[in-house]
């Protein structure tokens, strides 16, 4: 559903997505802690293993992480975020399938589902 993160709002009152002073925070945190070599804030998107559009949590620390946007990073993932949410929106694919297929190895869903597709 488009704009399903726009100003969605959970129970508790915070945005369904994370504003960006939490996730920089643990942006920073988190490329310290992974000991990578580039710690240029700017040179990775802290994405959601599983995202947002495809039910993964928006605040849990172990679905984000600093993914790089250089070589197969950030903007490849987009594009099978993208391509999961229509094949479930489209009843193409089961949810939980589309979930499982990203966070256990997202590249190889990106394979299957957009450039095998």
């Amino acid at each position: 559903m488009a704009g399903y993160t726009a100003g969605r709002r959970h129970d508790d009152g915070r945005t369904v997505r994370p504003p960006e002073s939490y996730t920089e925070s643990l942006k920073r945190q988190q490329i310290a802690q992974y000991g990578y070599k580039d710690t240029q804030l700017a040179d990775y998107e802290e994405d959601h293993l599983i995202p947002l559009e495809l039910g993964g949590d928006g605040y849990a620390a172990a679905n984000l992480w600093p993914e790089p946007y250089a070589g197969t990073g950030a903007r490849v993932k987009d594009t099978v975020e993208n391509r999961l949410k229509v094949l479930v929106c489209d009843g193409q694919l089961e949810l939980r399938a589309a979930q499982q297929a990203i966070a256990t190895n997202w590249f190889a869903a990106y394979e299957r589902y957009v450039v095998g597709q």
